[in-house]
């Protein structure tokens, strides 16, 4: 149902790619958790964002590409939609993908900052999606790189930054020679370029396609 006065306005941000097969019977099922929350009976229904200037959730068949950039109201409740749609979405990516979560705490104002008693509920996630765990640690990876580096070429030059990589990447090989336990689960994540930024914390400003 429509959830007037919420104490939050959520946004969901970012692009899933598909397997060649996947259909939008399949992906309605496996955004179901999404639009139901939203009070709409189909994905066509609830696939439209609070804010008509966001395209809402859209599925391009030819490119196979899931693309969102929706916005509904809720609650905290909804990291429990999240988690549901991030299991169904694994089964039908093609590649790793990360997706931005961001909650804005629709009841606070700007102007209670100056209040040492109001604090806002803002809070930003990340939701990691792949086919396999090698998929999911190659985009944390590469996001992690891409922070990292941002931040320290305040200081240093890229060139010298070589040796920092080469220690994440160790770190992340590490990580998944534990999680494979000797399954045979693919190929660990490596050096790549692509990958987006992330954060947490603070109100993030929206995404417009």
């Amino acid at each position: 149902m429509t959830r007037y006065n919420a104490p939050l306005e959520i946004h969901v941000h970012g692009e899933v790619p598909l397997r060649a097969d996947v259909s939008f019977e399949q992906l309605q099922e496996a955004l179901k958790p999404l639009w139901k929350y939203a009070g709409a009976k189909s994905l066509a229904d609830g696939a439209t964002s609070a804010y008509e200037e966001e395209p809402g959730i859209r599925f391009d068949k030819d490119e196979h590409l899931l693309q969102m950039c929706w916005t509904v109201p809720g609650d905290e409740d909804f990291r429990q939609v999240v988690d549901e749609v991030a299991m169904s979405l694994n089964e039908l990516s093609a590649r790793g993908a990360a997706v931005e979560i961001t909650f804005y705490d629709a009841e606070f104002d700007d102007d209670d900052e100056a209040d040492d008693d109001a604090e806002s509920r803002d809070d930003f996630v990340m939701l990691f999606i792949g086919p396999d765990p090698a998929a999911i640690m190659q985009v944390q990876r590469d996001l992690l790189v891409q922070d990292v580096v941002t931040m320290m070429e305040r200081h240093f030059e890229g060139a010298e930054l070589g040796g920092v990589v080469t220690e994440i990447d160790k770190l992340f090989a590490q990580r998944y020679d534990e999680l494979t336990n000797s399954m045979d689960l693919g190929r660990p994540p490596r050096g790549s370029s692509g990958g987006s930024g992330h954060g947490g914390g603070g109100r993030r400003p929206r995404h417009l396609h």
